[in-house]
Order: C-alpha cells, then structure tokens, then sequence
C-alpha cells in the first residue's frame, strides 16, 4: 500500500468511502468533483479525494473513492489475450455457480473435467492445422496453395520430419497458453482466496494432458503404418498420463482438501515431467521414422481424436446440465429455478464457444491453405460442430426472442401496477411520460424472466450432444440432410458457411471491445462487464483463466477501512453495483474493533437478484445476514423499479406490501426508491428529472438522504 497522502488524521469526522461499479468511473466522477488526488494505491487501483481544501460535502463527511476498474482489465494488450482465453474464463465462473448441497461435489467434478476438455481441445485444433493441414496434407497428399505448398523449406523432407518439426507449434501454443493464464496482478499481502497453490495442481495437470493428447496425435498416426514395439509403449504410456489427469481432477476433493494436497501436488508434478520426457521421446521416434507412413489422404486417426475431445465435451455438458436440473427438481419451489443453473449454462456457453473456434480456426485454415481438396473438408467432427454452431445461435435467438414477446404482457401488467402506486394522479401532459416509465419497469422485470430461460438454454446442449455423436460416427452432414430431410448439400454447406462466419463475427466483436472499451466510455460500461465479472472469481477449474483481481482488490479494501476507522471516527462504505459486493467481502474481513466503527450503503446492487441466486453457495441470504449483523445492522439498500441488475437485499418494501416484521433488522436495510421522482418538470425547472435505471445517483437527494442518516447512525454509536 503506498504511503497516504494528504491524508491528515481527523478524530471527529466520518469518511464516506465510495467504490464504484463495473463501468470503471473516472475518480472525478465518483466523487462529483474536480480536481482529485491519488492518497494512496497504484495506478490500476488506488484511492482518491477532492483537491479541495477541507475534502469534505454538505453531510459533513470527507469524501474519497475506490477506482479498481485497470485491476480486471488493464491494457488494451490484456485485454486482447483475454479473448483467448475467454472459454477458459467461462469454466471457472461455471465452478462457482454450483448449488448447494450433494451435487455441489458432482457439479465441480464435471466443470473441472469440462475445463480440461478445453485445454485438450486448443491443442487438439491447432494440431489440425499444423499437422494434419500443413505437415501432411499441404507438404503431401494434397498441395496447397502457394506458399503454403512450400512452408519452411519442408516439402523436401519427409513425413516424419515434417511432423515432428511442425510438432512444434502446437507446443509452443501450449506455452503461449501458460504464459497468458500465469500473468498477475500485484499480489495483495493476505489475498481473498488462497488458491495459488491449488492453481499450480491444475497447472501442471492441464499441461500434461495437453502433451499427452498431442503425443497422441503423432502416435496413432505412426502406428497407421505399422505398429512397433516402441510407438505400442510410447501410445499406451500417453494415454495412462491422459488417464491419471482425468483421475486427479474426477476424484471429488482429492487436489482440494489439505490432507491430500501434498500427494496431489507431487503426482501432478511427476505426471507433467513424465509428460515432458514423452513428448521428446515422441518427436524422436517420429522424426526418425522414414518409411512405413500410411497413404490416407488425412493424418491416420486425428479424425478419431478430434471427434472424441468434442463428444466429450459434449457429453461432460449434458452430464453437468442434467445434475443442476435435478438438484433444481429436488429442491423446488420459484426461487430453485433459477438457483444452480448458472453452471450449466455458462458451461454450455464456454464449450460452444471453444468448439466453434477450434472448428473455425480449422476451417478457415483448409479455405486459407486450400488443403481440403483431397478428400473434400475438414474432419466431419468440425464439420457438425460447425453446423452445431450455427442452430444453436439460431436456436438460441429464437428462444430469446419467444420468450421476450411471451413475457411482455406479464411483465407490462405487472409495471403498469407499480406505475399506477407511484403516480395515482397523472396529468394528461404526462401520458406519455408515464408509458416511457412503464416500459422501463418492463424491460428491467425481464430479469426475472432469466431463470426460464436459463433452463430451456440449458436443454439445448442436447443439440451439440446430437451433432457430436454423428460427427463422431463419421456421418457427413450433406449426406444425413439429404437423406433423412430431403435437403440439398447447398443448404447443409449454408448452415457450414454461416456458422464460420459466425465465428469469425464473434471473433471480431471480441477483439473490437477489447480495443473500444478504452476508447468509448458506453463500451467500457456495457462490455466491460465481461471482464470485471468473469475476472472477479479465482481460478478453481481452469489454470489458464484470467487471475482473480479480487485477490488484490477485496484485502485492499480491508486493509484501507481500517486504517482509516483508526484515524477517523466513522468509515461509512457506499458501494453501487459490483462495488457492493467488493465492499461485503471487505466487511466480512474485518476484525471486530473495525466494524464498530463501520456503516454501509449499497445501491443498484445485484447482491440477491443476481448474485444470490447465480453464485448461491457463496452469496447467499445467510453471508448477507452475517454482513448485516457485522455491522450492527447499520446498512441501507436503494433500489428502483427501472434497474435491470439491481435490486432489494432483503425485502422489495414497495408501496403496498405488508410491513416488515419489526422483530427483523432485515427488513429495515432495502429502501425502494420512486423512479423518476415525478413525471414533470419542477417549478422553474425546464426538463423533467431523468430516469436513473441502473445510474449510480450519488447527488440524488435519497443517497444524500442515506448519507446523512448512516452518518448520524455513527456519531451516535457512542
């Protein structure tokens, strides 16, 4: 922590401490004023105040704020290699959201499993190109294109040099691969989540697997010309290493609990240096090879291997898919629909998108290389994930679109109501005013709607699980459409052409926001979102993940509440959005001495409509009790109607509800808040006030309201 400056000890005064949402706000603009002054922190996360002489606002508190928004994010460099990893990313939010209870174990057996498919597919994929397209159809059975027909000097070499010297690329992916997931943040002193050493595990596991499946692809392929009792060894002893990362990963607890942590991180280790001395040995054994090559058109058996790592994808997600609907089934009731879902389908997200960029990348490669021409296409596992690809968006697109114009007049009912409780008399000048404002409440309701379509989401990965098993059968989609469907081949190859080009959308959109959200502030608020949240969780399922910003910015924020409750009489948090949730964490990290001294206001915040329910194992109603009594119950909630993300903590309170139960401190934290505050203008105003939505408001008179009675909370303490 740098040293604090400027930040002169003020016994009878309260600091109001204010951390701001994903958006990533300019300190200025959390602060409402100009100009500010670093007093303590870095660059990509430091705290700020006013340059104003006393530092201070009309509620009698200094003010100063928390900007984390680089810790996620950073440079548009990083941000571009999170593209890369963004499946990844997306498996290691998926182990989080697992429910609670029995399946919770089953549910991280699966997602760790999902997640080492993953690595297994990268390599897999960029074999593909190297080997099978460029080593032995480019500089062998099928000339490519120029230069491709004469890569590197090696279409004078013979097979095996050619794939033991293009061997090499995949491997350097792979530590390409290891080099993105391992770079950090500055550490924190005491971080959040103690999971360095759990990361190393994983580490060494997913690189070993990656080697094995790659020593793999070059051993089947030379054991196509005539098995020996070398490449017979070499094959049996890749597949045992592929088969002992399963085990260690598919074994509940084993490289978790600290009784076997130790046995853990030693065979892990001794699994990834038995993989490296495979490996050498296997380009050896190959490059040496000269003779006894098999003619097919295709590298032997990569088909077979591509085909398995996407069944097993595949199968891994309707196993994950079938387990939180049953844990949802056995739980029951409104609220289990949308509780343990969110495993299933970020999961399904990030396989969907890691198998459509492994089947791109090889696609587009054979159109680049033009090195399909012997046999017609790639292998017809990417062939079908392709063509998967493409129905499920279209799939997907439909269901939203269905249940959006399902849901509208539930949903426009329901805002009208609240509409008609927070505006009994409208005039006419009005009318439309108040249709603006109904349709916001709509709109923002349909968060609600996300359980059902978290569900039917979920059930599409039967889609994939179908294309998978025909692709792994060696059907060609051309074939199978025109004999079961009566299709021509010209529709199946639209349904292959447009899911490349989906692919490549995607790809593009991806690299864009990365560059726009330094450079646009609406991209940095809506895309941002991305990062900051799929950042914030640790790395528990996938090694190569972005690190976890929370480790550094949660203790951070710990550390800097305490120092100021020392120095000041009261520290009062405000927190808006994912601010929130950082300050609950802080809270939950402070000693007792500390959080007497403590108050806090969150608004806009996902804490129970999202996260609660998304991550209900590690956000749920009990931690949010705790955090409550933490305090002393000194903790106000604001919350509108028009935000889609925030929400009530604890009780909605809207007009109309029965009161809470005076016996419950809950039910006095959330307080509704009329959005807008009327339909019209104010005298002598010219405009009508604005529709705040999800916008933070600290200048609103609600939040200054807050302020002034969370404050007087804290000077009457003692």
């Amino acid at each position: 922590m740098a040293g604090e400056r400027g930040d002169k000890p003020r016994r009878h005064d309260i600091v109001e401490l204010r951390v701001h949402g994903v958006s990533g706000a300019n300190p200025a603009v959390i602060l409402d004023r100009a100009p500010v002054h670093q007093v303590a922190g870095d660059d990509s996360g430091g705290f700020h105040r006013a340059d104003r002489a006393d530092g201070t606002d009309p509620a009698g508190v200094t003010l100063e704020a928390y900007r984390w928004g680089d810790l996620p994010s950073g440079t548009v460099a990083r941000t571009l290699a999170l593209v890369f990893l963004l499946p990844f990313m997306f498996s290691n939010v998926a182990v989080w959201m697992r429910p609670t209870g029995r399946s919770a174990a089953g549910v991280t057996v699966l997602c760790r499993l999902l997640a080492l498919n993953l690595t297994v597919l990268y390599v897999v994929s960029i074999a593909g190109v190297a080997l099978d397209l460029l080593a032995w159809q480019c500089l062998g059975a099928a000339r490519c294109r120029a230069p491709f027909d004469t890569t590197a000097g090696l279409d004078g070499r013979h097979v095996g040099q050619r794939l033991a010297l293009l061997a090499l690329l995949p491997i350097a992916a792979i530590g390409f691969l290891r080099l993105l997931g391992t770079r950090r943040s500055r550490p924190a002193g005491n971080p959040l989540w103690a999971v360095e050493p759990l990361v190393r595990r994983l580490r060494a596991i997913h690189v070993a697997a990656a080697l094995a499946v790659l020593d793999l692809v070059l051993l089947t392929a030379r054991r196509a010309g005539g098995a020996t009792l070398v490449t017979t060894l070499l094959l049996t002893l890749s597949a045992a290493v592929l088969l002992a990362c399963v085990i260690l990963l598919a074994t509940p607890g084993l490289i978790d609990r600290a009784a076997t942590a130790r046995a853990a991180e030693l065979t892990a280790r001794t699994t990834g240096v038995v993989a490296v001395g495979l490996s050498v040995a296997t380009l050896v054994i190959v490059a040496r090879a000269e003779r006894d090559w098999s003619s097919s058109a295709g590298l032997p058996g990569y088909g077979g291997i591509a085909g398995g790592a996407l069944l097993g994808q595949m199968v891994l997600l309707v196993l994950l898919s079938g387990l939180v609907l049953w844990h949802r089934g056995r739980t029951g009731g409104r609220a289990a629909l949308r509780r343990g879902l969110g495993a299933a389908v970020i999961a399904a997200l990030a396989v969907g998108l890691a198998g459509a960029l492994a089947a791109g990348l090889v696609y587009q490669a054979g159109e680049l290389f033009g090195g399909y021409r012997a046999d017609g296409g790639p292998p017809a596992a990417y062939r079908w994930t392709l063509l998967a690809f493409f129905l499920h968006v279209v799939a997907a697109a439909l269901l939203c679109g269905a249940l959006t114009l399902l849901s509208r007049r539930r949903r426009r009912r329901a805002a009208a109501a609240i509409s008609r409780r927070d505006f009994p008399v409208v005039p006419p000048e009005a009318a439309g005013r108040l249709r603006l404002v109904t349709r916001a409440v709509a709109r923002a309701r349909f968060t609600e709607w996300l359980g059902l379509l978290a569900a039917t989401y979920a059930v599409l990965a039967v889609i994939g699980l179908a294309t998978s098993l025909l692709g792994g059968a060696g059907r060609e989609p051309e074939e199978l459409a025109r004999q079961l469907l009566g299709l021509p081949a010209g529709a199946v190859q639209m349904g292959l052409t447009g899911g490349a080009y989906l692919v490549a959308a995607v790809l593009l959109t991806l690299f864009a926001s990365g560059v726009f959200a330094y450079r646009s502030t609406w991209f940095r608020r809506h895309v941002g979102i991305l990062w900051d949240l799929g950042t914030f969780w640790p790395r528990a399922a996938h090694p190569f993940a972005p690190p976890s910003y929370a480790d550094r910015a949660v203790p951070e924020l710990a550390d800097r509440i305490s120092r100021l409750a020392e120095r000041h009489s009261g520290v009062l948090l405000c927190g808006h959005s994912h601010g929130s949730a950082l300050l609950v964490l802080a809270v939950l990290r402070l000693p007792p001495r500390v959080r007497q001294r403590v108050a806090l206001l969150t608004y806009g915040s996902p804490l129970d409509r999202l996260y609660a329910r998304l991550f209900p194992a590690y956000l749920n109603e009990k931690v949010l009790r705790e955090v409550g009594e933490r305090v002393e119950w000194r903790w106000l909630n604001l919350w509108r109607d028009t935000d889609p993300v925030g929400g009530w903590v604890f009780a909605a309170r809207r007009p109309g509800d029965p009161p809470p139960d005076p016996a419950d401190p809950a039910g006095q934290v959330d307080r509704r808040l009329r959005d807008p505050r009327d339909l019209l203008p104010a005298p002598g105003e010219r405009s009508a006030p604005p529709l705040r939505g999800h916008h933070p408001g600290e200048t609103d008179p609600e939040f200054r309201a807050a302020v002034r009675e969370l404050a007087g909370r804290l000077r009457g303490r003692g």
